[in-house]
């Protein structure tokens, strides 16, 4: 059986014994827009839950519009073209308008990397600025939210007359859903917003999981924040397996997200029949597998159908390695995930990113990890608490070895954009 999965720019051709596949999951069958530029102007003339932006952008003096980082593949030029000429034609002058890029803790984009993001043309006219989520003095202090989180959004966004933020919905790994909110938080917040946010007290609920809204702490947490920061438009994207944009939704920060929720849950749950032992998956390709740290989303997203001892079998590119220097470091300072864990519920122990190795160590709770990569040479890869496999392969014939003749596999070529489920 002959599969590709999701792999850096070019995918990943792999070989998988047919008689054990039980499920190969991915999106449901949904036709991408005829008229994607037609349908972006149409919700910002018809948006949910608000004026029209035109009507919105009359008389503002200046506006600040939010895009996500390059981690996500948004379709940016598309959407922004008509709303930058909306803004412009009514009234806002292009010098008063910033692009601020929702960078959150990442590095920033510059050069050709942004290019790539928004094209050479609103590079070349638009003033792009990229969110320092470390640079505290940048960020307005907004008091605590409910559950106690300090609140310092970038200041830039936070005093712009007009609040636009744009973003891709799809699963994700704490939030339930990417998008809407957390463009500003995660994205425009500072770092000490993020490590209480992404603390132990709210990552290890239950409901801090892939899909999941109701009683999400994360969810609920941030979608405050934002409302404290203020958002005056959303506009966001659900993209196909293919990554045509399939709906647009655009209006009120919560109401246009929920829709795009809505609309995003039909397209990317698929199920297995049962746990299954085995799953072979991908954390989706480029620019989402560059990353050790990143690639750790398509680890999570199998983790639902994986029986407890089960094998996830994972292939990234990894072209920029392990993540940031700190994400690094941890992998130096801890010697097991069990006591990693014990060091950040003590709450005597805090480095960036360490978000991301609570995640990684609640995988592994459940599942062996066994990942295939060019990108980091397999001693390296097996000092980050999981196993590196010479091709995916290798991994399946030595786990199939490990669990016998009736050991059955699923594969999730589009890994965590698929929202990977046991039926009910």
């Amino acid at each position: 059986m002959r599969v590709k999965l999701e792999y850096g720019k070019t995918g990943l051709e792999v070989e998988l014994p047919a008689e054990r596949v039980v499920r190969k999951l991915g999106y449901k069958d949904a036709h991408p827009l005829a008229d994607p530029a037609a349908a972006v102007r149409g919700v910002l003339e018809q948006p949910n839950g608000t004026p029209p932006l035109a009507e919105l952008a009359r008389g503002r003096r200046d506006a600040c519009v939010v895009i996500s980082d390059i981690t996500r593949p948004v379709p940016n030029e598309l959407i922004l073209r008509p709303l930058l000429q909306t803004l412009e034609s009514s009234g806002i002058p292009r010098e008063k308008i910033l692009i601020l890029n929702a960078t959150g803790l990442h590095r920033p984009n510059l050069g050709d990397e942004l290019v790539e993001m928004v094209g050479p043309w609103i590079a070349e006219n638009y003033r792009i600025e990229n969110h320092n989520g470390r640079a505290l003095d940048e960020h307005a202090d907004l008091g605590l939210s409910p559950r106690g989180v300090p609140i310092y959004i970038d200041r830039r966004y936070v005093e712009a007359d007009l609040k636009i933020t744009t973003g891709l919905i799809e699963p994700h790994l704490m939030a339930g859903y990417s998008g809407g909110r957390k463009l500003i938080c995660p994205g425009l917040a500072a770092l000490e917003t993020v490590k209480v946010w992404h603390g132990p007290e709210f990552l290890e609920h239950p409901n801090a999981d892939c899909g999941i809204l109701a009683g999400n702490p994360v969810h609920e947490e941030n979608t405050w924040i934002g409302r404290r920061a203020g958002c005056d438009f959303i506009v966001n994207v659900v993209m196909d397996d293919q990554r045509r944009p399939l709906k647009f939704v655009a209006g009120d920060m919560e109401q246009a997200f929920y829709e795009g929720v809505e609309f995003v849950r039909g397209v990317v749950r698929d199920e297995v029949p049962r746990p299954v032992d085995i799953v072979v998956s991908c954390s989706a390709g480029y620019p989402l597998d560059t990353t050790f740290y990143q690639c750790i989303k398509g680890m999570v997203g199998a983790l639902p159908i994986v029986k407890q001892g089960g094998t996830i079998i994972l292939a990234a590119s990894l072209t920029e390695g392990i993540g940031s220097p700190e994400f690094a470091q941890l992998f130096q300072e801890n010697e097991s995930l069990e006591g990693f864990v014990e060091r950040i519920l003590g709450k005597d122990y805090f480095v960036l990113d360490q978000w991301q190795l609570e995640e990684l160590a609640k995988v592994r709770r459940k599942a062996r990890v066994k990942v295939v990569s060019d990108g980091l040479p397999a001693d390296v890869l097996d000092g980050l608490f999981v196993e590196s496999a010479p091709s995916v392969e290798a991994a399946v014939a030595a786990s199939l070895a490990d669990y016998g003749p009736q050991a059955e596999i699923a594969v999730i070529p589009k890994g965590p954009y698929v929202l990977a489920q046991v039926a009910e």
